[in-house]
């Protein structure tokens, strides 16, 4: 079937650059990622993906995780991954 319909939107320039360079390591055109995803609305009947509003809780992890509050780092992967054993 032939491509007629025509889609127009506006997102933020940055935001366009760095989902068509995740596209094009897909081997991706902007054309065909918005056909996949208009496909896969369509085959589940809603977005192909879960979207929630977080909890109080959870957006305080994320500020604090982006703040850099509470963070354990580690030396080794060796490291962490005995210290998950020990728990």
């Amino acid at each position: 079937m032939p491509k007629t319909a025509m889609i127009r939107a506006r997102v933020e320039p940055g935001l366009k650059h760095a989902a068509e360079e995740v596209f094009s390591q897909l081997g991706l055109s902007a054309t065909e990622a918005i056909t996949l995803f208009y496909r896969q609305v369509t085959l589940h009947h809603g977005l192909p993906f879960a979207v929630t509003i977080p909890n109080a809780q959870t957006r305080q992890d994320v500020q604090e995780a982006y703040d850099g509050k509470g963070l354990i780092e580690y030396e080794s992967l060796d490291a962490l991954r005995a210290s998950v054993a020990d728990d």
